[in-house]
């Protein structure tokens, strides 16, 4: 019997990628070295692994949950616990096994309530999710036993003799830490895509009634990625509670549920790394964003909205676009079109941003004078010219962006056709 080789080409591309994603995370620290620096980096990892499980569920099954913090949520109170009885010696576990215990949690919550709610599909789904979601939220004041009451329950992760010299004090070793956990998750999800029960859940997403029809029960699919998805949002739980060392009633709210939505939406869906950049964004507002002005949460609703309006895919689904217009050559005729939309937008959003800021100036800060600073200017907020002037910039840059956009259509719309016909010349060789 005469044996059969198959040679199998290296990926050399993606080696590149993973290669670069393990060194952007092992250099990150030694770039921006600052207390401030090192907080904001584990958080991001954290939200990384959160949002990369909840698009398990939104954007490689299409199912849309308003309640994936119960999962982080939970598995972050389990966590705790478990770190306080490492502390008290009555549970022997190394503290870097922590977020394997709240992954372990959120599967496990995910079996239960998972049952319930994978039994229907989009919009009733969604539902059940909102309400399973509230549910929860209400037990964490009436449980305090577990959850604390309104103080939480805190921990402390230095238990224990140093190993190695590594103790979790400082916040670089528990940077790294999640680094480690960030990019393993983030390895598993990507493997978690190429699989079988990957490639059915997109089915099931695409044609539930077609995958029915070939012998597979889609409520059977949905249930098992919901459980893996619950299972990496425990452990994005678990790193939560060992980098903050506290949970409380806030880790399951809906207001948390609703940023891994937003943020996973806002990054791209469709594509495996866009929740990825969605996490980055989501703690760069939350963080930084909310230092600058009290009204970043209006911010980003404006932004949600110019997104779902110009860019529905998401900033992942614009990154790809562009890749694929470079790669035949075309992205040097757009630049000036691009550079006007960014002018044009940058405009609009300086005379709302004014707008808005007087707005909340008046209403919160009317003790400190109708006076305030805004992007190296004075501003009146009680004075006729202020307004006139901010609704005199937004008024016109949104006209001038409104004519940019239609250039930029049609040189657009012009490109790809222009890419069309080579990609029809190309196949005819």
């Amino acid at each position: 019997m005469s044996q059969v080789y198959r040679f199998k080409p290296w990926n050399v591309g993606r080696a590149v990628v993973w290669g670069a994603y393990a060194l952007l995370l092992l250099v990150a620290p030694l770039l921006f070295t600052s207390n401030l620096s090192l907080t904001i980096l584990s958080q991001i990892g954290i939200a990384i692994v959160a949002c990369l499980s909840y698009n398990m569920l939104l954007g490689q099954g299409g199912m849309l949950s308003f309640g994936h913090a119960v999962y982080t949520g939970l598995a972050s109170f389990v966590a705790i616990h478990a770190l306080n009885r490492v502390g008290a010696g009555s549970l022997a576990l190394p503290v870097s096994l922590i977020p394997l215990v709240g992954g372990l949690a959120g599967a496990g919550f995910a079996l239960l309530l998972g049952y319930v709610t994978t039994r229907k599909a989009g919009t009733t789904f969604a539902m059940i999710t909102l309400g399973i979601g509230e549910l929860v939220f209400a037990m964490s004041l009436m449980v305090p036993e577990f959850f604390g009451g309104e103080g939480g329950v805190s921990g402390n992760r230095v238990v224990g003799s140093p190993v190695l010299g590594i103790s979790y004090g400082p916040q670089i070793q528990v940077y790294y830490l999640l680094a480690i956990y960030t990019f393993v998750c983030t390895g598993a999800m990507f493997a978690f895509t190429r699989t079988p029960l990957g490639r059915l859940l997109n089915a099931v997403r695409d044609n539930a009634e077609r995958v029915e029809f070939v012998g597979y029960s889609t409520r059977h699919v949905r249930y098992i990625a919901f459980v893996v998805a619950g299972f990496f949002a425990g452990i994005a739980g678990g790193m939560y509670a060992l980098n903050f060392e506290i949970a409380t009633a806030e880790v399951v709210g809906a207001l948390r549920s609703g940023a891994y939505l937003l943020f996973t939406f806002l990054g791209g869906a469709v594509f495996f790394f866009g929740p990825i950049i969605g996490a980055v964004l989501m703690v760069l507002a939350s963080v930084l964003l909310s230092e600058f002005t009290k009204a970043w949460l209006l911010y980003l609703g404006l932004v949600f909205l110019f997104m779902v309006m110009y860019a529905p895919g998401g900033i992942a689904s614009l990154i790809m676009m562009n890749l694929r217009v470079a790669a035949f050559g075309k992205l040097g005729r757009l630049w000036t079109a691009y550079l006007a939309l960014g002018g044009t937008a940058l405009t609009v959003l300086v005379g709302a941003a004014a707008m808005i800021e007087m707005v909340y100036h008046l209403q919160l800060n009317e003790a400190l004078g109708p006076t305030l600073r805004f992007a190296g200017a004075t501003l009146d907020a009680r004075g006729v010219d202020a307004w006139f002037g901010a609704c005199f910039v937004l008024v016109t840059g949104a006209a001038l962006f409104e004519l940019a956009r239609r250039r930029f259509v049609a040189e657009w719309g012009l490109a790809q056709e222009e890419i069309e016909k080579e990609i029809k010349r190309r196949e005819a060789l």
